[in-house]
């Protein structure tokens, strides 16, 4: 019945939202009423949400601040704001260029920037708003090899997720992130296919997670569900790990 539906009638953009974590809380959200906006670069994004009710896909590079911008001038109304773009570079800090390392910091830190900065005033003008950042178990909680600069751009992630909740906790906002482990998504698969003995490889990522097993995005959709209904109304600046043991 929709009157059970957590998010009827509120209004959400989710960020990199073609596949992986982003879709996932895409169609979570539709399914309990809400308004998605499924943004992502990936032009695929606009065909898969075609025929998928409650959800309108749109072409979106979000480390463009004029994109983010005219995105906000045709969509006002933004309650729920979920940034799940991001990019993975491998590499320790001597293999990492500084392109790559600029690349990571502008994608995973700089349009959390943009889309906060664009969309916050509107939220505040309705005094009410929710803000939720995807970091990573790869910075918030340990790190891992050869992830240098993505670990240094998603530990950022948790610091402007704080930093974004203090400021504003009075004035009806929450600013959350979510911190997962090693999760099955088409990402995942692409660094495992570009290692080159993806059986052994795919092995080494499943071993990394004390519960012997890849999660679900799936689960990190309903943490971020959890956040967006107002059942956690209380938290703000908060971490979530969700990452099958990986950092205990």
């Amino acid at each position: 019945m929709s009157h059970n539906k957590k998010l009827l009638g509120k209004h959400v953009l989710v960020t990199g939202a073609a596949q992986g974590i982003g879709e996932a809380i895409s169609l979570k959200f539709a399914e309990e009423g809400a308004a998605v906006i499924a943004a992502d670069r990936n032009k695929a994004v606009v065909q898969k949400y075609s025929n998928i009710e409650g959800v309108t896909g749109i072409e979106l590079d979000v480390s463009d601040v004029q994109s983010v911008e005219l995105c906000q001038q045709a969509h006002p109304n933004i309650d729920i704001l979920v940034n799940c773009a991001g990019i993975v570079h491998g590499g320790t800090v001597l293999d990492c260029s500084e392109g790559d390392f600029l690349e990571s910091m502008k994608v995973n830190v700089g349009s959390m920037y943009y889309t906060i900065r664009t969309f916050l005033p509107s939220m505040l003008e309705k005094k009410s708003g929710v803000i939720i950042n995807i970091a990573s178990a790869v910075a918030a909680s340990r790190t891992t090899v050869n992830r240098f600069a993505y670990a240094t751009s998603k530990g950022a992630v948790v610091a402007l997720t704080k930093s974004v909740a203090l400021d504003f906790i009075g004035r009806g906002i929450t600013c959350n992130s979510i911190s997962p482990g090693t999760i099955n998504t088409p990402s995942l698969e692409g660094r495992i296919v570009a290692a080159g003995n993806s059986d052994k490889a795919r092995a080494a990522f499943v071993a990394r997670q004390p519960m012997g097993r890849l999660g679900p995005a799936e689960d990190v959709a309903s943490v971020a569900l959890l956040m967006a209904s107002g059942e956690a109304g209380f938290m703000s600046g908060s971490d979530v790990v969700i990452d099958g043991g990986f950092s205990l």
